[in-house]
């Protein structure tokens, strides 16, 4: 009694964003416990950055052949969406849409925008997606990467992709570069014209260097035999009878080093059985 309107929306407001931040929390909690395992699973990952509207979600649908939300809008993609792509030669790798970004906008401060900027952080490969019809290009492109900078992703290897030639009128194509920017790309998301070339440009950033061996796995190496599964690195493979199964391992050599990085006897059989005198092409 006696609590004026404006003391009821306010207890009102303070009770809404408390259910806010704690949905916020779980979902952190639950993103985190997913980027988990995805990395105990040693899939390479790509995030798809850029500045906002420059198609992102229209080439992530692309590559993963997906549906997810793309609007000709602010912040169309608010919510990361991660998805495990198998159409490269070299095997499988997830793929992160983020948020687009924008000037002035303290991505670091914004708890909305953690869990998305730490899939752009904590990524193997950056498709920095340009709106190649956009007036203001360059500036963006200098806004993206002042942001990456700032959230400890400036280093990341980065293959920049020229969206759009539908309406720019620029034609497909692929420009290998030096550095960390490792190609320029040009192609529509929207029609489809030149994704065939951003694919060759992501299998020769994961699929240069190859180790290839045949190998035999005891049955209680299951638990190695089913990360190589994951990885798509199996290119054939023998049951022996009481023993265990022999297999032919193809798979990229950085790949092959974070298995070996695995602790006890599984990274140990593939530092001395895999890595030790297997063929790198």
């Amino acid at each position: 009694p006696g609590e004026t309107q404006l003391e009821t929306d306010r207890r009102l407001l303070a009770e809404r964003v408390k259910i806010l931040k704690s949905r916020l929390e779980a979902a952190v909690k639950q993103r985190e416990q997913g980027r988990k395992a995805r990395e105990r699973s040693a899939l390479p990952a790509i995030a798809l950055v850029g500045y906002t509207n420059a198609g992102k979600s229209t080439l992530f649908n692309a590559l993963a052949r997906s549906d997810v939300y793309a609007a000709d809008q602010l912040f169309a993609t608010l919510d990361p969406t991660v998805r495990r792509v198998d159409a490269f030669n070299f095997g499988a790798v997830t793929v992160a849409d983020t948020v687009g970004f924008v000037r002035d906008l303290p991505h670091e401060l914004v708890a909305a925008f953690k869990s998305t900027l730490t899939e752009a952080r904590e990524a193997d490969l950056l498709l920095h997606v340009i709106d190649g019809a956009d007036p203001l290009m360059p500036e963006h492109i200098a806004q993206v990467e002042a942001v990456l900078t700032e959230i400890g992703a400036g280093e990341i290897p980065q293959i920049q992709v020229i969206n759009k030639i539908d309406v720019s009128g620029a034609q497909p194509g692929v420009e290998v570069l030096a550095g960390r920017i490792r190609a320029r790309v040009y192609l529509s998301a929207a029609t489809g014209a030149g994704v065939d070339g951003l694919r060759t440009a992501i299998e020769a950033e994961f699929g240069a260097q190859r180790v290839t061996r045949r190998l035999r796995l005891a049955y209680a190496d299951a638990g190695l035999r089913s990360r190589l599964i994951s990885l798509g690195a199996i290119r054939a493979e023998e049951d022996v009878e009481g023993e265990g199964w022999d297999i032919d391992v193809d798979l990229p050599r950085r790949l092959a080093l974070q298995l070996a990085s695995l602790p006890g006897h599984q990274g140990e059989i593939v530092r001395a059985r895999l890595l030790s005198s297997a063929e790198v092409d």
